[in-house]
């Protein structure tokens, strides 16, 4: 940089010092005793001497500025040591300088916050729980976040600038897409995926007017509510059906006895014992679904006490011993007595005990045997009860404790299907797991622990 002002400043020097030479020559200011020398050597020679000290001079009090310059561009954190060290800056020199300090700082606070964005940007992308795909003009992925991923394809890498169709493989997204170019409006639709069986529901949204032709796709996994809403509707279905026969039974009894069974006493008698019958049914339905809505609400409050497993065991079973003599069946209980004490509702806990070994009795031909024990195993403390019965299907073991469940309808006409549901939430409210182990036509055997805390 210097080299090339001073050479340009000598250049312009020496012309100029050389032109005003020859103009006194010419009008004789300047007289020698030669022509040669004085008209044409002697201003020549003069010239450059002055042309090249004034070039010295200038280049170096404006290149040594444009060096500071250079230098602060190099390392912008030593702006404070060019300045103090160059106390003869020129004032423009120093504005420059200083200006360009609060540029380049303005520019890195922006690139900070713009760090800062993305950075949070993609934390929160990463974190959702639903999948967010955006897709540019052309219908390519232009973004996608791991929620997404898992959705579609969670061993797929190179999602990232493929269409949506080879990405995703999903008819209906493809359709979507399409339907919301067209429209400009947001989209929605649902669908299920293979093998996980997810029921999605997926909303398409134009970011226009900032990223004209670019698709916010938004998926929300819908399949707990889903699930919840199938539960709900066969409850009404369930709870509608288990009333129905009841009230239809009593239905038909009114109609006879108004038709003159009344008039009949051993009739009567029959028909009024079979509607005492029916309306038991009815308030123990009723009580049960109370009680189940109680439980499943927390409205219940357990009152919990430290208890001896094979006090649980001993009272329950001897309340069933008779019930299970008029089937025709051997209860047997027994329990060791080291087995350490549970913080539990024995109320509830009993409860449990008592619809498990009722279900037992129900299901178990006559000259089965029926056993109930408790045992302790990883810090829980587990109770089961075992039969001889029918056994329970494959298919059924996992919903045999939902509500109206009954995996042999034949057999189970005077229950309401309800127990082995409120069983379920006792146990859980205490912290617990209960579950079956069954082989057809060998028995079954249901459990439940019991954490000792």
């Amino acid at each position: 940089m210097r080299s090339l002002l001073f050479w340009l400043i000598f250049l312009f020097s020496l012309i100029t010092v050389a032109s005003v030479l020859s103009i006194l020559s010419v009008f004789n200011i300047i007289q020698t005793d030669s022509l040669l020398t004085g008209r044409i050597i002697f201003p020549f020679t003069f010239s450059i001497l002055i042309s090249f000290l004034f070039s010295y001079i200038i280049s170096s009090r404006y290149s040594r500025p444009l060096n500071k310059i250079a230098d602060y561009l190099d390392n912008p954190s030593k702006l404070d040591a060019i300045l103090y060290s160059s106390k003869f800056l020129p004032s423009e020199i120093k504005k420059i300088l200083i200006a360009s300090q609060k540029k380049q700082n303005k520019n890195r606070d922006i690139q900070s916050e713009l760090a800062a964005d993305k950075k949070l940007f993609k934390s929160i992308l990463s974190t959702m729980n639903d999948g967010v795909i955006i897709t540019d003009i052309a219908g390519n992925v232009s973004l996608i976040n791991t929620s997404a991923k898992h959705i579609f394809s969670p061993n797929h890498e190179n999602i990232i600038g493929n269409s949506l169709a080879e990405a995703l493989r999903n008819h209906k997204i493809n359709e979507l897409w399409e339907k919301c170019i067209h429209s400009k409006h947001q989209e929605m639709t649902y669908f299920e995926t293979s093998p996980q069986k997810s029921f999605i529901q997926c909303i398409a949204t134009p970011l226009d007017p900032e990223m004209p032709g670019n698709i916010l796709f938004i998926f929300q996994d819908q399949t707990r509510m889903r699930q919840l809403e199938i539960v709900r509707r066969d409850f009404v279905s369930n709870v509608s059906h288990e009333l129905r026969t009841p009230l239809t039974s009593l239905k038909l009894i009114t109609e006879t006895l108004q038709t003159g069974a009344l008039e009949d006493p051993t009739a009567a008698k029959m028909f009024v014992d079979r509607m005492d019958g029916e309306v038991d049914n009815l308030t123990q339905m009723v009580e049960e679904l109370l009680e189940l809505s109680r439980i499943e609400s927390g409205k219940v409050p357990l009152e919990k006490q430290w208890v001896r497993p094979c006090d649980l065991i001993n009272k329950n079973c001897e309340r069933m011993l008779m019930q299970a003599e008029r089937a025709g069946l051997s209860l047997s209980y027994q329990c060791n007595d080291d087995l350490p004490k549970i913080n539990v509702d024995p109320l509830r806990i009993g409860r449990v005990l008592v619809n498990i070994i009722h279900n037992a009795i129900k299901f178990t031909p006559p000259g089965g045997q029926i056993e109930s024990s408790a045992y302790y195993e990883n810090n829980t403390v587990i109770f089961f009860v075992k039969d001889t019965g029918v056994g329970i299907p494959h298919k059924d073991i996992e919903r045999i404790f939902e509500r109206f469940y009954k995996a042999d309808p034949s057999r189970s006409n005077h229950g309401t299907g309800l127990g082995l549901s409120i069983s379920k939430h006792i146990v859980e409210s205490h912290g617990g797991k209960i579950w079956a182990e069954s082989t057809p036509a060998l028995g079954s055997k249901i459990l439940f622990n019991i954490p000792l805390y």
